[in-house]
């Protein structure tokens, strides 16, 4: 194990490296510039926008930009300043600030989630081709459907806007309960379309089980049927389930951007939407890294997960 973990670890310094690449010359072959918003600005003389672009060395040629952010990444862990949006501030003292925000989002969505997926799920594995089924399915399939922005949309017009019920938008200046209300619905947003993934695999998942020779020799042995389910239906259940759950946390980061900015969420989301229309080069690319590097690790927790679920798997063994 301790190899197979080494050996990950290692293409996942490999595969961060490509992508930091790949985002560079990406970022930099898009159109436009961070400065084209001061080309008619009668206070900014050419000789000083020229002098800011030489400071970041955006007068060079574009390999010769690489070749100086890598080694300020590598050598100096200098991911180099805002340019835009805070101009001068470093990309990774912005991020900082903003990180809590995204995660406190992020972790109460995994926990409105995860309990009500694996509650519908499992209503629908016991109660097959029933009325719970069908209603709880029929909601799945709307909750795959429609992207979260959408929901995002609606319950901002609808609960917040006409009813009342809850802020606009988030609240940053207010007190801990009132903020905890004003993210009631970018969470809910951000939960609907993981609720339904989740309960659609754990429905198949339960069904194929309980209908299993030795869940039949469990009943047989005097187990309820709620017994059983709970003692061995869920175990061999979560195994293929934790491809899905742990990922989790990725696919709602990734989510949570256009949430994020829906509701004025100061997190990392929104201030990378922002940054990508600005043509804020160096603020992208760590924001970029950023969400790299929790994707890769919630995939190498994933793997390693699976040999802690079931014992009989074992990560990197020779045949």
């Amino acid at each position: 194990m301790g190899k197979y973990i080494l050996k990950r670890l290692g293409m996942m310094v490999l595969t961060l490296f490509i992508m930091l690449t790949l985002c560079f010359f990406a970022l930099r072959l898009m159109p436009g510039s961070p400065y084209d918003s001061m080309l008619d600005n009668p206070e900014m003389p050419p000789e000083m926008l020229e002098a800011m672009k030489a400071k970041i060395h955006l007068d060079k040629p574009m390999l010769v930009q690489y070749v100086y952010f890598l080694r300020g990444v590598v050598f100096e862990g200098n991911w180099g300043t805002s340019i835009v949006l805070r101009p001068g501030v470093d990309a990774f003292t912005i991020m900082k600030e903003r990180i809590p925000a995204s995660m406190l989002l992020n972790v109460l969505s995994l926990f409105v989630c995860i309990p009500l997926g694996i509650l519908a799920g499992t209503v629908c594995g016991m109660f097959k081709n029933r009325l719970p089924d069908y209603l709880i399915s029929f909601m799945v399939v709307i909750f795959i459907s429609v992207p979260s922005f959408v929901f995002a949309s609606l319950m901002q017009y609808f609960l917040a806007s006409k009813a009342g019920w809850f802020p606009i938008i988030y609240n940053v200046s207010g007190t801990p309960t009132a903020q905890l209300r004003s993210l009631v619905l970018p969470v809910l947003a951000l939960s609907f379309g993981s609720i339904a993934t989740l309960c659609r695999y754990l429905r198949g998942e339960l069904i194929e089980t309980l209908s299993s020779e030795y869940m039949l020799l469990a009943r047989t042995k005097g187990l309820k049927r709620s017994q059983a389910v709970v003692r061995h239906a869920f175990r061999n259940s979560m195994v293929p389930l934790a491809n899905i759950i742990i990922p989790m946390f990725t696919n709602i980061l990734g989510g949570s951007m256009v949430v994020e900015s829906i509701f004025a969420v100061p997190g990392i989301g929104g201030m990378m939407v922002d940054s990508i229309t600005a043509n804020d080069y160096f603020l992208t690319i760590a924001a970029l890294m950023f969400y790299s590097v929790i994707s890769l690790t919630t995939t190498l927790i994933v793997d390693i997960s699976y040999g802690i679920i079931d014992p009989r798997i074992r990560l990197g063994a020779k045949k």
